[in-house]
């Protein structure tokens, strides 16, 4: 993608503080950040410097106390209850450290739940699970569990379940925090070229330098502020 497209995120600063105790903690100050067509952005910083609250709010999971989220130039804050879901739902990809996937359902249900929910029709549906789901590596796991699933698998499902609608946007937070070093290393290349193949855009929380390094660019956070923004080191 050029440099010149328009952004895919544009966040404008965003400020979050919330109550512990009596106490009032700021988890972010006045964040701006700008994401393009394609572009994996990894947000690094120390616990507590708001990685999970910021991708909270540019996945409009929460709401800022100031300043605004735009998701190809939709300004999320004005959508309704119901249009945010739906904008979650077609526009949004979500991946967690947990995996969040439904136990009782197998890989195959699991990917291809959001679609259900979109009402696509069964025929559509099960095409782009099963598409997905080779995509990742995982099409002779179909049938099988989240129990019965590896944890670098229930990761790649999660993935496909991710990108099986073709999000713009991507949000990943600590992806591979609950994978050994191999199967982190599947995973983030799975997500690398699979967005690129989709023309989407990540934006990446992680504490793990290999991921981080991957994503080529990096922002880092300290005490709920940008500290730095630019390259990282090519991996290879």
């Amino acid at each position: 993608m050029g440099t010149n497209a328009a952004p895919v995120l544009v966040a404008s600063g965003l400020a979050k503080s919330y109550r512990l105790g009596g106490v009032r903690v700021d988890a972010l100050r006045g964040v701006d950040l700008e994401v393009r067509p394609g572009e994996i952005v990894a947000v690094a910083g120390p616990s507590g410097s708001g990685k999970s609250t910021l991708l909270n709010l540019l996945g409009t999971l929460d709401d800022p106390d100031q300043g605004r989220v735009e998701v190809d130039g939709v300004d999320v804050a004005r959508l309704s209850e119901r249009g945010r879901t739906l904008f979650r739902r077609r526009r949004l990809g979500f991946v967690f450290q947990s995996f969040n996937l439904v136990p009782v359902l197998s890989a195959l249900e699991n990917v291809e739940y959001p679609l259900l929910l979109d009402d696509v029709p069964r025929r559509v549906r099960l095409e782009r699970a099963l598409a997905m789901l080779a995509a990742v590596g995982l099409e002779g796991r179909a049938r099988h569990r989240p129990d019965q699933l590896s944890g670098g698998e229930r990761q790649r499902v999660a993935i496909a379940r991710a990108l099986v609608h073709r999000p713009r946007l991507v949000l990943a937070d600590e992806p591979t925090g609950n994978l050994d070093s191999a199967a982190a290393a599947v995973v983030v290349e799975l997500l690398e070229r699979l967005v690129s193949d989709l023309g989407a855009s990540v934006v990446l929380a992680s504490h793990n330098p290999a991921v981080i390094g991957r994503a080529r660019r990096c922002v880092h956070l300290r005490d709920g502020r940008v500290a730095a923004d630019g390259a990282t080191e090519p991996q290879p």
